[in-house]
């Protein structure tokens, strides 16, 4: 009985997060469901508390690159890589696929797959529009890479986050293993795009209006290195990666004289207390259950087969649960295997791009697309789908498990 009622409080919050009924945050949902998990007994207070203590550092570090992604929107970051992309592409439109293919995974590698949907995706519609090249391949693309190319760095996705706290490696530790793999999924799905979307790489359109020029936003470029560099220099001396994107906000906020509520704003406080809250709800359905049954579906061992295996697992349940919880729910059975706990990363990073609800970044995407005039069309999204997390999914396990034997 309580697993079913740990199970119903779950699907409560997803379908909630899902449908945002009258544009209500996932918040509204989330936390009165902690709070009858706690109060019914699902999960002991004490339990509670420790899971809050232990989401709380990367939950900061999350509202911190929000706000960093948002004031290198205001110094004109984007709208800078726009006007680069435009400019490689010269109104071709496989030359622009390309080009937004290189600025969406550095963006979300940098700044995290949030900056990619929310603030790169506008900018790549208009930039389709000003070039005469039709808007789908790119607007797929920024949607796509948000999630598997956030495999490269910790700081890339809040999963990613997660799995680097359990992992025990350096930040750089990370990078280079994780490394091979982010690439070749990039050209796993650049590849699958370059099929999919054939018909409509080959039709130009009348461009809309013409580029606008403006000066590099270099300060803001500058601060931004410093502290990607900073990421790196201070996890090694204890640092928590959120500090260091406090300080590159501060750095950005100076010039701008920007209003302390609207950076509080920009956090975005409500999801933060939403992934809290859902981290003890999925605490309530894994120690009722679901623990035992995804213990017991973890390969052992961490061979090819075995990483594979676990891949494929990781992405099923993002499909099923959203790649968050599916996050939460996998990393007690992993943690102890390097091997199994990367290529679950890959798994939940990867394997949203088959549905809608496998990520909250594609559910964003989503939104964007319509308030923009331009919804997507669910079946194309589910057949790229079919055709690149499979072909994706197995080229980065495997350059991962090359990556591992090279250590």
């Amino acid at each position: 009985m309580d697993l079913i009622i740990a199970a119903i409080l779950l699907a409560g919050v997803l379908a909630f997060a899902v449908i945002r009924p009258r544009g209500l945050p996932e918040a509204v949902a989330a936390v009165p469901a902690a709070v009858i998990a706690v109060a019914a007994g699902l999960v002991p207070l004490s339990d509670a508390w420790a899971e809050l203590r232990e989401l709380g550092p990367t939950v900061g570090f999350l509202a911190a690159v929000l706000v960093v992604a948002h004031l290198a929107d205001e110094h004109g970051v984007f709208r800078y890589a726009g006007r680069i992309t435009a400019g490689l592409s010269r109104g071709r439109p496989v030359r622009l696929l390309g080009a937004v293919f290189v600025a969406a995974a550095l963006t979300t590698a940098v700044l995290s797959l949030d900056a990619t949907v929310v603030l790169l995706t506008p900018v790549v519609l208009v930039t389709a529009a000003r070039t005469g090249v039709r808007s789908r391949p790119p607007a797929y693309a920024s949607a796509h890479l948000a999630n598997s190319a956030s495999l490269l760095l910790p700081v890339s996705n809040l999963t990613n986050l997660l799995a680097f706290a359990a992992s025990g490696l350096t930040f750089l530790g990370f990078a280079g293993v994780m490394a091979l793999p982010w690439v070749a999924v990039i050209l796993a799905e650049y590849v699958a795009f370059r099929w999919f979307f054939r018909d409509d790489l080959r039709v130009r359109t009348e461009p809309r209006t013409n580029g606008e020029d403006g000066p590099a936003p270099r300060y803001a470029l500058v601060v931004l290195g410093l502290t990607l560099a900073g990421f790196a220099v201070a996890q090694p001396l204890g640092v928590h990666p959120a500090w260091v994107a406090v300080a590159g906000a501060i750095a950005l906020a100076v010039p701008l004289r920007s209003s302390p509520l609207t950076l509080i704003r920009e956090a975005n406080p409500a999801f933060c207390a939403f992934v809290l809250a859902l981290g003890v709800v999925v605490a309530a359905v894994r120690v009722h259950g679901l623990g035992s049954l995804i213990d017991h579906l973890v390969p052992d061992g961490e061979g090819l087969g075995e990483m594979l295996a676990m891949a494929g697992l990781a992405a099923v349940l993002a499909n099923l649960l959203n790649n968050l919880p599916a996050t939460l729910v996998l990393l007690p059975g992993v943690e102890s295997s390097p091997g199994l706990l990367l290529a679950m990363l890959i798994g939940v990073n990867v394997g949203p791009n088959l549905t809608y609800v496998g990520s909250l970044a594609t559910l964003l995407w989503r939104q964007i697309l319509h308030n923009e005039d331009a919804a997507p069309d669910a079946r194309v999204f589910l057949r790229l789908g079919l055709l690149t997390v499979p072909t994706a999914l197995a080229a980065g396990v495997l350059a991962l498990w090359l990556a591992l034997l090279m250590i």
